[in-house]
């Protein structure tokens, strides 16, 4: 059973920063990692991606702003988020793809506003 543990989420004002993190298992077994988010309302979205191999993708509306890097030793991936902005609140969840399933974290509140 693949379990992932999201924390880091809050509430911060426009132009803050917040910094995710997922916790698992050897992170280096999964094929891809990511970093999804869900409005209310709204679908849930990419938000950036890190492959076996280091290779990272971004949305268009976080290039820049967000970074998605991980700690092997620590078996945690992060997502670094600066530049914050109300349209970025949402509950962020961590995915991995394992054996070709999807494996999902709880989830993260992300609350931008002042």
């Amino acid at each position: 059973q693949v379990q992932l543990v999201e924390s880091g989420g809050g509430l911060v004002q426009p132009g803050g920063s917040l910094r995710l993190s997922c916790v698992s298992r050897t992170i280096l077994s999964f094929n891809i990692m990511g970093w999804y988010r869900q409005a209310p309302g709204k679908q849930r979205d990419l938000v950036a991606a890190i492959t076996r191999g280091g290779s990272t993708n971004y949305a268009d509306s976080v290039k820049g702003r967000f970074t998605i890097s991980r700690d092997v030793a620590k078996n945690t991936v992060y997502l670094q988020m600066n530049t914050l902005k109300p349209e970025d609140t949402a509950v962020y969840y961590c995915n991995a793809n394992f054996s070709s399933k999807d494996y999902w974290g709880q989830g993260t509140q992300v609350t931008v506003s002042s």
